[in-house]
């Protein structure tokens, strides 16, 4: 009779790699359906030059990407670019105080009503905070109304760049607050004792010490501002006018207005989704500090 020792061992099959891949099915095929395919879809359509509804997909070309160079489509993309740019930095500028007045200053008995308050405007629909904006800022709005009171001249604000830019601050103001406000609390206050006892001035304890603690904070809540203020279609419709034409209603004009070409629209789309994959890159490179070793 053969020992344990001289019994040929049985190797069974290693399963183990397909449990991630159970967990992962339900959101890769979810991810596949709604965002890949529709991505791949758009990408063949925007190599047919002036398709419309019910024409024949034959790719032929890179004339819809062509088209962007001209100066009057280019134009408007670099104007999107700056809106959201310029959205950005406003955003920063205004949280960055608010943040830190929550986070480090506030009773820590008020912080949660405090971040409720910036939370509550993402409640309402965006549609219906941008008509509030109309109400505001109308040449018989509320704004003109009290600078009559203070015998102020008047200020022509909707349908132009300024009217944009406060109501897409509006909207991601409160996103900016809660990523700093999550990169504040986490604020190692003994380095900045630290450095005010070693001789630092306010200004370079907040650009040396404070700064960079927060550094991943500042970056991821730029590029989520920069991506969501890139796309933004709602506020320039509403607020900018004809005189704020963006690449978002751009893209909705060649799909749904007039003109339907589908291909040119697409090609359109494809150019925003790489200017976004160029920031979330961005993003994962730049937003997270090297370990140190």
């Amino acid at each position: 009779m053969l020992s344990e020792q001289q019994k040929p061992k049985v190797h069974h099959p290693n399963f183990s790699w397909l449990q991630p891949l159970v967990l992962l099915a339900p959101a890769g095929i979810w991810l596949i359906l709604l965002l890949v395919l529709p991505t791949l879809i758009i990408l063949e359509l925007s190599l047919v030059p002036n398709i419309r509804p019910g024409d024949l997909v034959n790719p032929s070309g890179l004339q819809n990407y062509l088209r962007i160079l001209d100066p009057l489509y280019l134009h408007v993309i670099i104007r999107s670019v700056i809106l959201a740019a310029s959205t950005t930095i406003i955003c920063l500028i205004f949280s960055l105080p608010v943040a830190y007045w929550i986070a480090q200053i506030a009773p820590k008995r008020w912080r949660n009503l405090l971040l409720l308050t910036f939370i509550l405007p993402l409640w309402t629909s965006s549609l219906l905070r941008s008509y509030a904006w109309i109400t505001i800022l109308r040449p018989t709005g509320l704004l003109n109304s009290l600078l009559k009171i203070f015998h102020l001249p008047a200020l022509e604000v909707l349908n132009q760049i300024p009217a944009v830019l406060i109501g897409m601050s509006y909207s991601l103001l409160p996103y900016m607050v809660l990523i700093l406000y999550a990169s504040l609390e986490k604020l190692d206050i003994r380095l900045l004792e630290a450095a005010a006892d070693l001789g630092a001035n306010p200004r370079q304890v907040f650009w040396k010490v404070t700064v960079p603690q927060i550094l991943p904070g500042i970056t991821a809540g730029t590029m989520l501002v920069f991506i969501t203020g890139l796309g933004d279609f709602i506020n320039p419709e509403l607020l900018g006018g004809a005189s704020s034409m963006t690449a978002a209603r751009l893209v909705y004009n060649q799909f749904l207005g007039a003109t339907q070409n589908w291909g040119f629209g697409s090609a359109l789309s494809m150019t925003l989704i790489l200017l976004v994959s160029m920031a979330i890159a961005l993003l994962i490179k730049f937003g997270e500090p090297a370990p140190k070793r």
